[in-house]
């Protein structure tokens, strides 16, 4: 009948065309009784659109609100879900990249939206500093917001468009050891940008939007923009991080700068 995220104190319902809106209410008052953690419904009825990769959900009952305070790997996060992209199905990539950064790295978190993984590494690694970049300014607030929540003291956040912020300012300098890019479902790959900002012996966790037989696709991609970029590197791991329609996945990519 229905398929939900529950994101913190709010659940995201995917209805049936054609359940009608007292069967709605209904679900929505047996699902409150059975998760106590739960105070709002909320209908989703559109997907995640445009740029900013934002969605459109309709009140159905409990608490009337979109904000959500959402708890995930030790953190807390507050954000409008309508307002904001976010993904709770991506909690164990979040931590998994966190394991990976070692100590006194500088990571760059391109997309940063509200800061989920750039508080995540800052809190869970000895990273040095990690910046997240994000263009929404609604997400920005709430990134600023979430770094002082979390008490996090080496998380950096720059509000504006990545290419922007990092070919024509100065905000941010072009020496990082690992460059994380949760990036939304764009044309751009934004690899050129990621290559410019790595050192030598750095590594780039890339995402991907790929069919589950089109791997390769992704490594060709991979290949041809580090060669625009006249950089050597090596596809440590590719590895599905969650389906995102039929057949169709997102991927992440591990690779290393060689040179």
């Amino acid at each position: 009948m229905a398929a939900y995220d529950i994101v913190g104190n709010i659940v995201i319902v995917k209805f049936d065309k054609d359940v009608k809106s007292r069967e709605k209410k209904k679900f929505a008052l047996k699902f409150l009784k059975e998760h106590k953690n739960v105070r709002t419904v909320l209908e989703k009825i559109d997907k995640f659109s445009g740029r900013l990769r934002v969605q459109k959900t309709k009140f159905v009952y409990g608490e009337k609100t979109k904000e959500v305070l959402y708890k995930e790997n030790d953190c807390v996060f507050r954000f409008n879900v309508d307002k904001c992209y976010f993904s709770p199905r991506l909690a164990s990539e979040r931590r998994e990249i966190a394991g990976m950064c070692k100590r006194g790295e500088k990571v760059l978190v391109m997309f940063g939206g509200v800061a989920v993984y750039a508080i995540i590494i800052a809190k869970l690694s000895r990273a040095e500093k990690v910046v997240s970049v994000e263009i929404s300014r609604q997400c920005n607030k709430y990134a600023v917001e979430n770094v002082k929540r979390n008490k996090v003291n080496n998380a950096e956040i720059i509000q504006g468009d990545v290419r922007r912020v990092i070919w024509m300012g100065k905000k941010v300098n072009k020496d990082f050891d690992r460059v994380v890019m949760p990036r939304p479902n764009l044309k751009d790959s934004f690899l050129d940008v990621a290559f410019s900002m790595i050192k030598k012996g750095g590594f780039i966790h890339y995402y991907g939007f790929y069919k589950e037989d089109e791997a390769d696709k992704l490594k060709e991609l991979i290949f041809e923009e580090a060669k625009k970029a006249k950089k050597k590197v090596r596809i440590l791991k590719i590895k599905k991080a969650g389906e995102i329609g039929v057949r169709r996945y997102r991927f992440r990519v591990d690779l290393r700068i060689l040179d």
